[in-house]
């Protein structure tokens, strides 16, 4: 079965087994939780965005300090997904079309970025590999 929604596109299976480490990564991103989101990824790690690759070799990668770092540069309170799409898949990864838009305190948009998340499973457990966005 295929669920289908304006913001979700996923058959059953890998697909939404995968879907669920999606989810978990966002979560977390939300809490401001750093070992939430390592938890969600598989190691190591690669971002492309903002002109530049970057690799995370292992999880504890990013700075203490990130997320008050990045709301204040930014205004940021909070991410939405607008939409998760499996556009490609095999039993063992899924390749999602997704955007998110980041928020302010007072709900206003600060901009929505389309993406490319590679999902894998590896040693049995579904991790976000690799991210390509148009976000800064």
């Amino acid at each position: 079965m295929i669920e289908h929604s304006d913001d979700v596109l996923v058959a059953e299976g890998p697909e939404r087994e995968a879907l669920a480490a999606v989810d978990a990564y966002m979560d977390a991103f939300n809490r401001r939780d750093l070992a939430g989101m390592d938890a969600s990824l598989h190691f190591p790690h690669v971002r492309i965005a903002s002109g530049a690759v970057a690799v995370m070799e292992k999880p504890g990668s990013m700075p203490e300090d990130f997320f008050a770092r990045f709301a204040a540069a930014t205004g940021w309170e909070y991410s939405r997904w607008d939409y998760r799409r499996a556009v490609q898949s095999s039993s063992d990864k899924v390749h999602f079309a997704v955007q998110f838009t980041r928020y302010r305190g007072d709900g206003s948009a600060i901009g929505a970025y389309p993406s490319i998340w590679i999902v894998t499973r590896n040693e049995g457990r579904w991790g976000v590999q690799a991210r390509s966005s148009f976000a800064p």
